[in-house]
């Protein structure tokens, strides 16, 4: 008896697959077609701060975007987009930033936790009245370079840069830039210490010029202050010693014509327009 041939099997109903979502236009590309310009030109609007998508300042090109409204600011010029240089006020026992001072790291020191001066070029960390009035942007932190080194140990001004021309005068005019420093050390600074830090010794024909000068004399605690043209790690250190002075306190208050002024600790601030190494 011939047989019927099996029902094929039922396949169990599948789901519908899923839509693929609409992500959108790249801002980049909305923002090219309302001023109209090219891609390029679009990417600096928006990295320059000039794009708000529903009302909130975005300043990433590759920002998808469906419906929302975007608004480019009337004032919107990409001749302001120019490099920026950072002044901080360095903490005590903080590296630098510079490759020299991270170089200098013993490998026990690289492998203990230490503090990157780096690491407070944030937003939370930016002067409340920034005397600049530079807006502050993203790509303002990008590419910085640190090329003014300061002792670990010491507090005080540094630069971070943007700008090639910075970086170009404090590399190459290190040597004949004035630095002024502030020390404080234990007790009270005789004439003879004195003579011996502005290092009057035959012997001391190899070592940087430097000027040392007394602001406050006291028997408990004395401060001074010290004028040297370029950066030399241990200078300060080695005059002091040699004087029998003991250092409590270090501080960087000026790198040529700008002054640290009175930045807080851990702060930085934009080098305004006019403002000169």
């Amino acid at each position: 008896m011939r047989t019927r041939p099996p029902a094929a099997a039922q396949q169990p109903d599948q789901p519908p697959k899923p839509q693929q979502a609409d992500t959108g236009d790249r801002l980049a590309k909305r923002v090219a077609a309302m001023v109209p310009c090219s891609r390029s030109e679009a990417e600096q609007y928006i990295e320059g701060g000039w794009v708000s998508v529903n009302g909130q300042v975005v300043e990433e090109p590759q920002a998808r975007i469906q419906n929302q409204t975007v608004t480019i600011d009337p004032n919107a010029s990409l001749l302001e987009l120019n490099s920026i240089t950072i002044v901080m006020h360095k903490p005590a026992d903080w590296i630098d930033g510079t490759e020299e001072s991270l170089a200098k790291l013993n490998r026990n020191a690289r492998r203990a936790p230490f503090d990157d001066a780096r690491t407070l070029l944030v937003a939370a960390k930016h002067i409340a009245k920034d005397p600049s009035g530079i807006r502050m942007l993203q790509r303002h932190f990008k590419a910085l370079s640190a090329v003014v080194p300061l002792e670990n140990a010491a507090s005080g001004l540094i630069v971070f840069t943007q700008d090639w021309r910075v970086e170009r005068k404090l590399t190459d005019d290190m040597g004949s830039m004035e630095h002024e420093v502030i020390v404080d050390v234990a007790g009270e600074v005789t004439p003879q210490a004195l003579h011996l830090l502005n290092r009057t010794l035959d012997s001391d024909e190899s070592l940087p010029q430097a000027k040392v000068s007394i602001n406050s004399n006291t028997p408990e605690r004395s401060k001074l202050r010290f004028a040297i043209k370029g950066a030399h790690r241990g200078l300060i250190a080695f005059l002091c010693e040699r004087a029998k002075l003991e250092i409590l306190d270090m501080r960087r208050i000026r790198l040529g014509r700008v002054a640290l002024a009175d930045l807080p600790v851990g702060q930085w601030r934009y080098l305004a327009p006019h403002e000169k190494f």
